[in-house]
């Protein structure tokens, strides 16, 4: 990858700033969502558990790009 230039350095801090600005107003955004869905509908009937296996893991898959491992 090559380097940054200033101004891309520069545009790349500012919205690194942003995001820690509103990441707390986001956070109390999102708690308050879910007291509400909380109590509109305390018991999500729609919600089906992941079902667990008894069987080994898949194997990992491929990389993308070819490269060898």
């Amino acid at each position: 990858m090559a380097p940054l230039t200033p101004e891309q350095r520069r545009r790349r801090q500012q919205v690194e700033r942003g995001i820690r600005v509103v990441a707390p107003a986001l956070s109390v955004l999102l708690w308050v969502g879910e007291r509400i869905s909380k109590v509109v509908e305390p018991e999500d009937v729609e919600y089906y558990p992941p079902r667990m296996t008894e069987g080994e893991p898949p194997p990992p898959a491929p990389p993308r790009d070819g490269a060898v491992q």
